[in-house]
């Protein structure tokens, strides 16, 4: 440990460095509170052994400075003082202290008082790390709990309740939100001809492509459920929304994922549906997940492989 050792004595700072030392520490030391605080700021000793009564500044308000200092840290102060008495230790104890010492002290004395604080700061060292593990535990169960196990995107539980927020925010701020819908076309189709292994992949590389359209932080990409996907974009408008579709349309086409048994062409091909609307306090989100779906289906209708937006509501 570094020990910070501050008494205005140069003879009892001699005789706590050579105890200090010879339990193994390594001393710094300094004659006043005020000169101490400098030290510890740049120092940043294990301990500090801290006289009481010094000129400059005492022991208490040095270690009321010393915890400021260091507000999230804990280092185990110790004060020094030729007094006993209950209201001394009271003081130190307001003050920030750990535990208070009357001198001389003996070193079996202060050895014994600094490994039992080297043993509480172990334990609480202990206690963070576990403490840092169980939160980045529960972040990545988090993380898990909103992802879909195949893909990797969202999955449908965090997309509605996704939307769900998002929804309200637009009703506050009087601001669009917009919802794309996509069903990979003759999808059956292509698990039949490739197998369930490559219908696997194929989704993995459709998300993919909607995570990498959806350029803002608050754009969220989702698995819908099957074949379909979701993407939505917040404080978009629908030629926005038009916008993304036709940028997740180029990125199918340039993946080139071969599809045989497509009824429109050689290579995987999405329909989609585009909704935007800005909500008020009884919009409920089914209200443009319908529209959306509504787009979708006309898409298929159409002939797939292509975009419907519905009118803006």
């Amino acid at each position: 440990m570094k020990v910070l050792v501050v008494d205005d004595s140069p003879t009892i700072r001699a005789a706590l460095r050579g105890l200090v030392e010879q339990m193994g520490h390594s001393v710094i030391d300094a004659e006043d509170g005020s000169k101490a605080l400098a030290i510890y700021r740049e120092a940043r000793p294990d301990l500090v052994l801290i006289d009481v009564v010094m000129p400059v500044m005492d022991g208490y308000d040095a270690a009321r400075e010393m915890r400021l200092i260091r507000p999230d840290e804990w280092v185990p102060i110790i004060f020094l003082s030729s007094k006993e008495a209950d209201q001394d230790l009271d003081r130190a104890i307001e003050a920030g202290g750990d535990d208070y010492l009357v001198k001389p002290v003996s070193f079996v004395v202060l050895n014994a008082k600094i490994r039992a604080l080297q043993r509480i700061e172990s334990t609480r060292v202990k206690l963070l790390e576990t403490s840092r593990e169980l939160a980045a535990a529960n972040r990545e169960l988090e993380n898990l709990s909103r992802q879909d196990g195949l893909t990797g995107i969202a999955n449908r539980r965090y997309f509605d309740s996704y939307l769900l927020t998002e929804m309200k925010r637009a009703s506050r701020e009087r601001q669009p939100l917009a919802l794309i819908l996509a069903d990979v076309d003759y999808f059956k189709a292509y698990n039949d001809y490739y197998g369930h292994q490559a219908g696997d992949d194929c989704l993995r590389q459709v998300a993919s492509a909607l995570k990498s359209v959806g350029k803002r932080p608050a754009d969220l990409a989702a698995r819908y459920g099957g074949e379909e996907f979701a993407i939505v974009l917040p404080a978009t408008s629908l030629e926005g929304a038009v916008d993304v579709a036709k940028s997740l349309a180029r990125a199918i086409e340039t993946m080139a994922i071969a599809h045989a048994r497509s009824g429109v062409g050689e290579k995987i091909s999405l329909s989609q549906g585009i909704a935007s609307l800005v909500p008020v306090n009884e919009t409920k989100p089914e209200g443009i997940i319908e529209l959306a779906d509504q787009a979708l289906y006309q898409a298929k209708q159409q002939g797939r492989n292509r975009y419907v937006a519905s009118p803006v509501k």
